[in-house]
Parts: C-alpha cells; sequence; structure tokens
C-alpha cells in the first residue's frame, strides 16, 4: 500500500512538471503547486470520464482527451489551443524526464496527470 502511494505520488509530481513547463512556455505562468493541483484535477477526471465512455472505440478516447483539455483550458488562461499547445509541450517534457528515469533504473516509463504516459 505504501509503495503505491509513493509511486502515485512521484507520478503525479513528474506529471505536474510537465504541466509547469507546458504552462511556463505558453502562458508565462509559474506557479508549480497549482499544476499539481491541475495534474490531479486532469488525472481524476481523465479516470472517470474514462470509465464511463472510455470503452467507445474512437469516440471515447476523443471524449476523455478533450475532457482533460477542457481541465487545462479552465485552470490556465488563453482559452483551447493554449489549453491543447500546454499539453503537448506537458506531454513532451514527461516523455524526457521518464525516458532518462527509466535510463538510469529510477522509475518505470509512466506517469499520473498527463495522458497517454
Amino acid at each position: 500500500m505504501i509503495d503505491s502511494l509513493i509511486v502515485f505520488v512521484v507520478s503525479l509530481l513528474i506529471g505536474a512538471l510537465g504541466i509547469f513547463v507546458g504552462a511556463k512556455l505558453i502562458v508565462d505562468a509559474e506557479d508549480y503547486t497549482y499544476a499539481i493541483i491541475t495534474a490531479l484535477i486532469g488525472a481524476i477526471v481523465w479516470g472517470i470520464v474514462g470509465f464511463f465512455f472510455g470503452w467507445i472505440p474512437l469516440l471515447g478516447p476523443l471524449l476523455v482527451f478533450v475532457a482533460y483539455l477542457a481541465v487545462v483550458n479552465a485552470r490556465y488562461p488563453g482559452g483551447w489551443v493554449d489549453a491543447a499547445a500546454i499539453t503537448i509541450v506537458a506531454w513532451l517534457s514527461v516523455l524526457v524526464v521518464l525516458y532518462v528515469l527509466a535510463l538510469v533504473g529510477v522509475t518505470g516509463f509512466d506517469a499520473v496527470g498527463v495522458p497517454g504516459v
């Protein structure tokens, strides 16, 4: 149980780092705590929408992703295009961090709060 909690917290912090980097580059937001809360809300929304709609071929994953984008859009200024840009930068940032951590054997290749990673 403790191991799962530690993995969740570390994964959440890595996911939040991706959102922080994306928000910093796209809308010049500089609050890591805000990114942590965004990652947590995004993960919860992703999970709930995925549970109810994720099974629908093609449409399900699209609805889940749009729900996640809606969270980023609601939490950061700029609109849907900026939310998409933040998400893309977050995804790429997390991929780099997880690749480096997996390369040195610290963690597996997943993170909470950023979709598809």
